[in-house]
Order: C-alpha cells, then structure tokens, then sequence
C-alpha cells in the first residue's frame, strides 16, 4: 500500500512538472515591442550555404534570399548542381506563395512547416496585440499565435537578438537562431524543430 501511494505521489509530480509552463516566470514589463523591428534580416541578394535534415533525410545545397522590385521576398533552395528543392515568395504584406516544391516534399504539413519557418526569420511580426515581459536574463516581446506565442528573446536592453522561440501555451515548439549581424544581414540561421527532426541550417556566402 505505501509502495503504491508513493508511486502515486510520484506519478502526479512527474504529471504536474511536464504540465508546466516554461515561460510561467515572466513578467509582463513597460517596453516597446517595435525594438525588435530592428532585428529584421535587411536581404537584398543574399547566399546562404545551406544543409536540411528532415526525419531522415539530408539536403544540402544553396539557399537565396531575394528582394524583389515590389518588396517582396523570394527564397529560393537548390543543390549545387542547380536543382531546385523549393521556390517560396512572401510579399510586402506577409502573404505567402508557392512557385515549387520537390515533389517529394510537396505535402501541406512540409509546405505549413517551410512557411512558418521563414516567416519567424524574416521577422515582420504582427505587433498589434504583442505585450513585452522579462525574466531575471532577457527582454521578451510577446506575440500571441492560434496555438500559443511566438517569443523575440533579446538581451534586457533590447539590443541584440538572443532567440525567437514559436510555442505552445507551455514549451517551444521551434527555436531560432539568427547571429552574426553585419550591414543588417545575420552570418548564420539556424531552425530547429523541439518534437520531431526538422532542422535548417545557413552559412551565409561571401560573394
């Protein structure tokens, strides 16, 4: 009997800690979210060296980040031999579209995943309903999504890009890294997916 109480005891413990939220210490603080504005990636014809890990697959190749005349954004990834894996376009307003995608990777949870992916690195949230918070290291600017939050993790000055972690109500779901500033353009990107293997990773190509 005391056995089975105590694993009981245990049980709801380990329950409660995974039920959790790892954002439950924030607190909402004064700020302004535009500070991560800043943070935006300024592509205008930019070359990324580029490797994808998808379950398990492995793509290697070139990743090109195009402004167009009318502001939009293309994204363009091919092997090194010129052929194409994808060709993405996000427009001034944020709206996305599909020119193409491999074949084998054309299914609408790859198309959903790759969208929101280069959404979180171009940076051009929604901030009308975002709210700032802090924990004793970072700044957070808030911006909440159907399923939970996207988080722009800075330092508490809001001075340099630490994170953007896109959640659910209570852990991320994918992590972004984007470091290396130079003339507004980050040397590496890094995209990782926390619940299956999806990763993206950019070595940005000195011309």
């Amino acid at each position: 009997m005391r056995y089975f109480l105590l694993s009981s005891i245990l049980g709801l413990a380990l329950l409660m800690g995974s039920c959790r939220s790892v954002y439950k210490g924030l607190q909402p603080v004064p700020g302004d979210v535009n500070c991560i504005r800043q943070f935006s990636p300024q592509f205008s014809s930019t070359l990324y060296s580029t490797q994808v890990d998808i379950l398990k697959h492995h793509l290697s190749g070139l990743l090109f980040f195009k402004q167009m005349q009318d502001s939009s954004i293309r994204i363009v990834f091919a092997n090194e031999m010129g052929f194409k894996f994808f060709d993405f376009e996000f427009d001034k307003q944020g709206n996305f579209t599909k020119h193409y995608l491999l074949a084998k990777m054309n299914k609408k949870a790859v198309v959903k995943t790759l969208q929101q992916d280069f959404a979180l690195v171009l940076l051009h949230p929604d901030l009308s309903g975002a709210h700032t918070a802090a924990d004793n290291h970072y700044h957070y600017v808030v911006v909440p999504t159907e399923k939970g939050n996207n988080y722009y993790i800075t330092d508490t000055a809001c001075t340099a890009l630490v994170r953007i972690e896109k959640s659910s109500r209570r852990k991320p779901a994918v992590t972004v890294w984007m470091q290396h500033y130079s003339n507004g353009v980050p040397d590496t990107i890094n995209i990782r997916h926390e619940h299956f293997k999806f990763n993206i990773s950019l070595q940005k190509v000195e011309k």
